[in-house]
């Protein structure tokens, strides 16, 4: 069997999120189920439409009624983009290991038993694919998301290869922890390790086709986006617990250089008598005054805010239709008898 009798038991969810890709859906679940044919535990595949404008969701329904209920479809009521998409699925996911891959048929569903095999065989929390060998445009594609996961790497402490690699395995307890939203799915290795430690992180080498059918949905025009999402990443990973230190830092900076300024005015003002309404100086002590309790202020509360709405259970970046409810048993594919 393809899965290692060693390895313990478990049930597995392949996440797949699909954006306009109404070509590939039915050859996707097919080489889904080819791979996970002999797979030795109970499986089940979630297909999520993130508000498609072709037939994608029609397309995944059908696949749904073809193969049976352990294939489900959860349709987003628009298009929320590919992280939103992302944690939709992996919400409605009920394995004990949760693996993602693109709907675009570029990764290989044949590579996942084996993610899964290192996941559980080393006791790990994460296994990312890397795409060694990519089969994607050079100047649009590879040498961005090359100078990405340097960037990356060097500002997370999480060294991968290929972060922008959507084939991942995870143990489902730990990605559950972290809420996903903005383009922070390419981030996934560095959320997790505000969770668990890097040591339990790996990177595994994957294969990669090129595109047949459909076109690609993000361009060059995501790199802005995601730097903004990397600046977001580093604040959290290290000053989550205490943001006050780092608009804490900068405020002080800012109220200490403006009392300098605002008490060399006032020595120039009363001790020697000079006009000071007129100097540019002022003005700018003045307004370093404001700006730094700013910071220590309001920026805190807005950042720490967000955060909680992220985080609070309710607050979801998506809204879904409602799915049919399964029992604990229901929709899995279970191993057939040898």
């Amino acid at each position: 069997m393809t899965a290692a009798p060693t390895l313990p038991s478990h049930r597995l969810s392949v996440v797949v999120p699909l954006y306009n890709e109404a070509d590939n859906v039915a050859p996707l679940v097919e080489r889904v189920h080819a791979a996970l044919a002999d797979y030795g535990f109970p499986w089940e595949l979630v297909l999520v439409d993130d508000g498609s404008s072709d037939e994608t969701a029609d397309r995944a329904a059908a696949a749904a009624r073809q193969y049976g209920r352990h294939v489900r479809l959860v349709e987003l009521t628009r298009n929320f983009k590919q992280t939103a998409a992302m944690q939709a699925g992996v919400d409605a996911a009920r394995g004990d290991v949760i693996v993602t891959m693109d709907g675009d048929l570029q990764n290989d569903p044949i590579d996942i038993p084996r993610l899964v095999a290192r996941l559980l065989g080393e006791d790990l929390d994460l296994v990312a694919g890397w795409r060694q060998n990519r089969q994607d445009g050079l100047l649009l594609r590879k040498v961005p998301s090359r100078i990405a996961n340097r960037l990356i790497a060097r500002l997370t402490g999480v060294k991968l290869q290929d972060y922008g690699c959507s084939l991942k395995a995870f143990r489902g307890s730990v990605i559950k922890s972290v809420r996903l939203y903005g383009e922070m799915h390419r981030f996934i290795p560095a959320w997790l390790a505000t969770v668990t430690t890097p040591r339990r992180i790996a990177q595994e080498p994957v294969s990669h086709h090129a595109r047949t059918a459909g076109v690609s949905k993000y361009g060059i025009s995501r790199t802005f986006r995601v730097i903004l999402d990397l600046i977001a990443v580093y604040f959290f990973m290290r000053f989550r617990a205490r943001p006050g230190h780092f608009f804490g830092g900068i405020g002080l900076v800012l109220t200490a250089a403006s009392s300098l300024v605002l008490g060399w005015m006032a020595w120039v003002k009363f001790g020697l008598g000079e006009n000071v309404g007129t100097r540019p100086l002022l003005l700018f002590g003045v307004g370093g005054l404001i700006a730094g309790l700013h910071f220590i202020t309001t920026g805190v509360l807005a950042e720490i805010m967000a955060r909680i709405y992220f985080e609070s259970g309710t607050a979801r970046p998506y809204w879904a239709r409602p799915e049919r409810t399964l029992a604990d048993d229901e929709g899995w594919q279970k191993p057939q008898p040898c």
